[in-house]
């Protein structure tokens, strides 16, 4: 039996091993385990979630919002791709050694242009495999802190063990002499040239040798992709694929199967289950997670890879309880301010798996004793303080023009108040100027008045399903009954929550504004016009729930421009704004020990701008939550929360 009759007796072994434990582990993992799955269907506009592929895995989009790890993974992704012939080669020159020892693919080996690209693809790999050691060893970002760290460095070792293997085998052909596409493969004879003047018989054992090693670190990174958090190079396509289109605020009914929540790992839908597979430990989510940045115990990463573990346990007994896995102090650490959402490279959902697990918890009655008050408050007065639904609309008392009452009589803008400000008095007198600059531009608005309940965003969120369905349908009937053309409210989560998880028939195509858009258009209409320029440089916070959740972002920025103000942004502005930490019923529970609030971390950055003396905000709980920081925070001398409607009023 000569060498090349053993060459391929052993490539052919190899590779039925390799090919037979990754299908092993992908029947298990993605047929076996994905079946215990809830249903997820049905999916649609395959058109878009095509776009999405291309746009996100393809074109790596999302990955270049961190620039340099961005650019080192996208220069993987495609040299890996052109390189991919390359190993394609390898199987088939093992396979085909004992009929034809110099094997090489029709066509494609014979290809000098796609040469020369396969070995500029190898140049850049081993430049971007060596920033990513160097990021992983050297540097240590904290975002990795839990990460399977020497997983990941092992992974990037195998891959610099295959392009230098290659480089070598290409490199010694070409000092043999056989190698018809030298003159395009001018890295791979640098590489050869470190072994010029050995041997023809040393050389051929430097290339078989390179070859085996070429060959066995490929098949050992496909035993190694199903093992760990690698399978993204698997799971990717179909994860962004089948990626949520519903608008961000629009969370999933409970089960149909009578479930009331998550207690164990097989009530996720599969398409969650794929999301925990599809996980790759970058940590961009834990990078952003307020409640991970202020000491609280949830890093969102950990708890997909938490649930990732779960999903991947052997279910020949009873499958684990998630609830057992992930601790209550974790879920209710969660401010569901969908910042890991939209960092995640490859849309892992975070937040609704959170509120699924949330819901079993609050069936059970495992909650804070604020946040069961608050849920009692909200069942029987329709608001958390525990007012009576004749003090709704007590602040009405104080404008001087008064307020129209929507059930009573047609209005053109219907003011969904909200809770914080209707009961709250340090927002009394915002609440005063918002009536004003409505009558100032010649509004015809009214509320709902005791008809109004909590819109019930934070309800749901809070996982209290029941209750929020009681108080949707408790605000659909005063709804019903009131006579108006679109929706206005100053509170994003209530403007998050009517625009997206209201029954669609409720409003019709009656819009809902946020007072910014509605304030925007009066401006861009001439019905708004300011006598005064204020001539103040503030900044702006982004709210969670007008910002990421419903991607408003421009609107309160050309209002702040038109009363004359210089804007300054924070560091972490727009889609990156810092949750002010009261969203998902957090606002409702106790703070408990942290290192440093949200909030105070927050007015900290608005503090520290160059010549910058008001934070600038468009919701009532921002206001509430930065006012009470600038105290505990010291900085009351050096910074003012202002709402956004107190510059319109003043610039009138």
């Amino acid at each position: 039996m000569t060498y090349e009759d053993v060459k391929s007796v052993v490539a052919l072994s190899a590779i039925l091993a390799a090919f037979g434990v990754f299908g092993f582990y992908l029947y298990r993992l993605l047929w076996v385990r994905l079946r215990r799955g809830r249903s997820s269907g049905p999916f649609r506009d395959w058109a878009e979630r095509t776009k999405g592929v291309v746009a996100f895995v393809g074109g790596q989009r999302r990955l270049f919002r961190f620039p340099a790890p961005g650019v080192a993974h996208c220069l993987l992704f495609w040299g890996f791709l052109f390189l991919f012939l390359t190993i394609v080669q390898a199987l088939f020159e093992g396979l085909l050694a004992f009929n034809d020892p110099e094997f090489v693919i029709p066509g494609i080996g014979e290809f000098g242009p796609l040469a020369l690209a396969q070995d500029i693809a190898a140049v850049l790999v081993l430049g971007a495999v060596l920033y990513a050691l160097y990021l992983r060893v050297i540097v240590k970002p904290e975002r990795y802190e839990g990460s399977h760290q020497s997983q990941g460095v092992m992974v990037l070792l195998f891959i610099l063990v295959i392009v230098v293997s290659l480089l070598i085998m290409n490199g010694i052909r070409i000092e043999r002499g056989v190698d018809d596409l030298e003159l395009w493969r001018p890295i791979s004879a640098l590489f050869g040239g470190l072994f010029g003047g050995l041997a023809e018989g040393t050389l051929e054992a430097v290339e078989e040798t390179a070859y085996w090693i070429h060959l066995g670190v490929v098949l050992l990174f496909l035993v190694e992709l199903p093992m760990g958090k690698h399978f993204h190079v698997v799971t990717s396509i179909p994860a962004v694929f089948l990626r949520n289109l519903e608008p961000p605020g629009r969370l999933p009914a409970v089960a149909d199967n009578g479930d009331l929540g998550v207690e164990k790992i097989e009530q996720f839908r599969w398409r969650q289950m794929l999301d925990f597979l599809t996980c790759t430990e970058c940590g961009r989510c834990q990078d952003v997670c307020p409640a991970y940045a202020e000491g609280l115990p949830l890093s969102p990463k950990r708890l997909i890879m938490d649930l990732r573990d779960t999903l991947k346990a052997d279910f020949d007994g009873p499958a684990e309880s998630p609830n057992g896995l992930v601790s209550d102090e974790v879920l209710w650490a969660c401010t569901t301010c969908y910042a890991c959402d939209q960092e995640c490279p490859l849309f892992v959902e975070h937040v609704t798996p959170i509120v699924d697990m949330r819901r079993h918890l609050v069936m059970e009655g495992r909650m804070d004793d604020m946040l069961q008050e608050a849920m009692a408050n909200l069942g029987r007065y329709g608001n958390s303080f525990g007012q009576s639904d004749r003090a709704r609309a007590k602040w009405t008392r104080g404008v001087e023009a008064g307020v129209k009452d929507a059930r009573k009589e047609a209005v053109e803008y219907l003011w969904f108040v909200g809770d914080y400000a209707s009961f709250n008095t340090t927002l009394t007198p915002v609440v005063h100027q918002t009536a004003e600059v409505f009558h100032r531009a010649g509004l015809n608005f009214g509320v709902m008045y005791d008809g109004e309940r909590n819109a019930g965003n934070d309800v749901r969120r809070a996982g209290e399903e029941g209750l929020f369905e009681l108080l949707v349908e408790q605000n659909v009937k005063s709804l019903s009954r009131s006579d108006y053309k679109a929706i206005v409210t100053t509170d994003p989560h209530t403007y998050s929550v009517l625009k997206n998880e209201y029954p669609p028939g409720v409003n019709g195509d009656r819009p809902v504004l946020h007072y910014t858009e509605l304030l925007d258009q009066l401006i861009t209409a001439g019905d708004l016009v300011f006598e005064n320029r204020l001539g103040r440089t503030v900044t702006y916070h982004d709210p969670c729930y007008l910002g990421r959740y419903n991607g408003v972002y421009e609107a309160p920025r050309r209002v702040i421009a038109a009363t004359g103000c210089r804007i300054v942004e924070m560091p972490r502005t727009g889609d990156r704004a810092l949750c002010c930490g009261a969203g998902g019923g957090r606002i409702w529970m106790a703070e408990g020990e942290v290192e440093k609030r949200p909030a105070e971390m927050r007015v900290d950055e608005a503090a520290r701008l160059d010549g910058v003396d008001i934070l600038v905000v468009t919701c009532p709980k921002d206001y509430v939550m930065y006012s009470d920081a600038l105290k505990t925070a010291g900085l009351e001398d050096r910074l003012v929360v202002k709402d956004l409607i107190e510059l319109v009023h003043e610039a009138l």
